[in-house]
């Protein structure tokens, strides 16, 4: 925090950059067995989440993230019905999810609980669909469920984690892509948050790596805006056992929801990716 406490100044060391926001007030704190969850209000951006100091979400901009982890991947597969977030304990992913009308079970597996109760307080918007009677919130290791999750009994595995760091170091490697790999479907789709494209491509390579190790053979990256987290250039990246990416470009036109940022034209967009980052990832 800025010692001037009217604004919350976040360091990106990597980037060699920082972003701030203005504060009027902290409305909440807590301290979980895993981590330090906070909740500022903010002058211009709604409210904020920090966790461990690190920008979760803020209310004007969730959406871009929410809606990017979702919605490619449910129209990209031929028919949804089983899927599982791990992670996500914000709920926003899970609204989006539940937006489809054929997905017939969606567990979110995050492992700290006081994350969802803090969302349900102060980002009650984000929480509207957890009453769906489709949907299942657990709170335990997101690691040790898809471990035990049955062979090829899902569709879509989403893993909405913070930073490879702490309670989520453990989303990023071969041994829990191997995990996915085998409750995934022949024909399911894996999709892992996956950093910044502009100053994280070598993250993105590592995790490409570490999938394909452990069976998956074909990848997307999908780039998009979001402001608050490092560089503002986020992306999503989308693993399947075999088969392409062309997604359901006539469903998702005529989709019977609605998005604040994602449409069939801002999926094929991203599916073309800048020279650079192609060039980086082959």
């Amino acid at each position: 925090m800025s010692t001037d406490s009217t604004w919350h100044y976040e360091n990106f060391e990597r980037a060699g950059s920082a972003i701030g926001y203005r504060i009027v007030r902290k409305l909440d704190e807590v301290q979980s067995p895993f981590q330090k969850i906070e909740i500022f209000e903010s002058t211009d951006w709604g409210n904020l989440m920090l966790i461990d100091g690190a920008m979760m979400l803020t209310t004007r901009d969730n959406f871009l993230y929410h809606e990017m982890m979702s919605h490619p991947a449910l129209f990209t597969h031929a028919a949804p019905k089983n899927v599982v977030i791990i992670g996500g304990g914000d709920c926003g992913t899970l609204r989006e999810v539940l937006k489809h009308p054929g997905v017939e079970k969606a567990v979110q597996c995050d492992i700290d609980e006081q994350v969802t109760r803090m969302a349900e307080k102060w980002f009650p918007e984000l929480c509207e669909r957890n009453g769906d009677a489709r949907a299942e919130l657990l709170f335990d290791d997101g690691i040790a469920y898809m471990a035990n999750c049955a062979p090829g009994s899902v569709d879509i595995v989403i893993v909405d984690s913070t930073d490879p760091v702490g309670p989520a170091e453990g989303l990023f490697n071969k041994a829990f892509y191997d995990s996915c790999f085998r409750a995934l479907k022949d024909d399911g789709i894996l999709v892992q948050q996956s950093e910044s494209p502009l100053v994280l491509l070598d993250l993105i390579k590592e995790m490409r790596g570490e999938m394909g190790k452990a069976g998956f053979a074909s990848f997307q990256t999908l780039p998009f805006p979001q402001p608050c987290y490092p560089t503002g250039w986020w992306s999503a990246t989308l693993a399947r056992k075999s088969g392409g990416f062309d997604f359901r470009e006539n469903d998702a036109r005529g989709k019977g929801f609605d998005t604040l940022y994602y449409s069939a034209d801002i999926h094929r967009g991203a599916q073309t990716l800048p020279p650079f980052v192609a060039a980086a990832l082959g």
